[in-house]
């Protein structure tokens, strides 16, 4: 593969809670290491998120902190930049404005993680944004609806690629209105995560989780409302541990003393997520130190019918730690046998614990062996390189 100058843009800066940073260090890293140059930047008038302190902001130099903190970590030193876009001077830390402006000409690709990069100016010359959306359903809905500035907006990219991989197929309900949607998923360096290492004894199947998320992002669409949040789809299911005779635990913040009763009640421990949302070591020990996953997801996700997968779920996979899923359709996709279990059942949630307790050693290896076959960072970004015509 011929090198290519490429840019990553992204908000790990600007909101550098653990899962985001691990979601844009991975697609940074993949690049690398397929021999491409590559930059990170963000260029925005966008607040910043402090997750030690839970303070939101306009301390640019706090961000411009983070990044040059991860930029020593993970290789890209020299090679990002900060646009201020909040001041009216745009001061830029890391690279120079010239620098980044000839970047938005240059660059043979520049991914637009999450679709997070508001267009201004500076980008009108780049012609190789690529639109990477982590959140199927909602885009859709808004061009269905007849919202020009989301048409206007996604048609300024080369190509628009989906985490919701039957987004292009009949089982997702929204018209695409002549749209082409790429499926993708979460690219994950997978050595990042694999110890090799049993899970400690006394392990238990955990997941991260925002409990409160639905409102801005809720959507009215032909009658109904998506939400999106897993809060209402974990409640479905909140018996779950009990039914299982396993105790599940759940790394979250639930300000509700009943709901937090209701799941205690269940088998659940609660834990708060404060520490490993700050740290992404933290939030990297914590997945390799579970039995596995168990997980719900976003209503949005599953009665869309999107085939969406998440980005957590696959760095579960990655250290080799068996995940129970929600199902989304993704089931559809055919992704083998073993250490990754849907489910849409209390019943299903039950076999899906009962076979992995009855050989849990071969469903950590068959769940790191899915994570190397689809979801490896190299694999996925050259896939993104290739559809895009990079």
């Amino acid at each position: 593969m011929t090198k290519k100058r490429i840019v990553v843009m992204g908000f790990m800066g600007t909101c550098p809670i653990a899962g985001v940073v691990w979601q844009h260090v991975h697609y940074i890293v993949g690049l690398q290491r397929l021999g491409h140059e590559v930059y990170y930047i963000e260029d925005t008038a966008r607040n910043y998120y402090n997750p030690a302190t839970f303070d939101v902001s306009d301390d640019s130099a706090y961000c411009a902190t983070i990044l040059s903190r991860l930029a020593s970590e993970f290789g890209f030193e020299h090679r990002w930049g900060f646009c201020n876009r909040q001041d009216p001077a745009h001061p830029c830390f890391g690279l120079t404005r010239d620098v980044i402006q000839e970047l938005y000409r240059t660059a043979d690709a520049v991914f637009n993680v999450c679709g997070s990069q508001d267009l201004h100016d500076d980008l009108e010359c780049c012609e190789s944004l690529l639109y990477i959306e982590s959140d199927p359903g909602v885009e859709q809905i808004k061009v269905d609806l007849g919202d020009t500035r989301t048409l206007a907006y996604l048609k300024r990219h080369r190509r628009l690629f989906t985490f919701g991989e039957l987004v292009p197929t009949a089982a997702f309900p929204v018209p695409l209105h002549g749209l082409r949607w790429i499926p993708t998923r979460q690219p994950v360096v997978t050595d990042f995560w694999f110890t090799g290492q049993p899970a400690p004894p006394d392990a238990v199947f955990t997941s991260v989780a925002n409990w409160s998320t639905s409102g801005k992002k809720d959507i009215d669409w032909r009658g109904d409302t998506y939400l999106w949040s897993k809060s209402l789809e974990f409640l479905k299911f909140v018996e779950a541990p009990a039914a299982s005779e396993e105790t599940f635990e759940l790394a979250t913040d639930i300000g509700d003393a009943e709901v937090r009763s209701r799941f205690e009640k269940n088998q659940w421990r609660l834990v708060l997520p404060h520490n490993m949302s700050a740290e992404y070591e933290d939030y990297r020990h914590y997945f390799q130190h579970s039995k596995g996953e168990f997980t719900a997801a976003k209503d949005q996700y599953i009665r869309l019918h999107t085939g969406w997968f998440s980005d957590r779920s696959a760095c579960y996979l990655a250290a080799g730690r068996p995940v129970i899923t929600q199902d989304t359709g993704f089931s559809k996709l055919g992704w083998g046998e073993g250490g990754l279990f849907a489910f849409r059942t209390l019943e299903e949630i039950r076999e899906a614990v009962r076979a992995i307790n009855a050989d849990y050693a071969q469903h950590c290896r068959a769940a790191h062996s899915l994570a190397c076959e689809r979801f490896e960072a190299v694999k996925v970004c050259r896939d993104i390189l290739d559809q895009a015509g990079v």
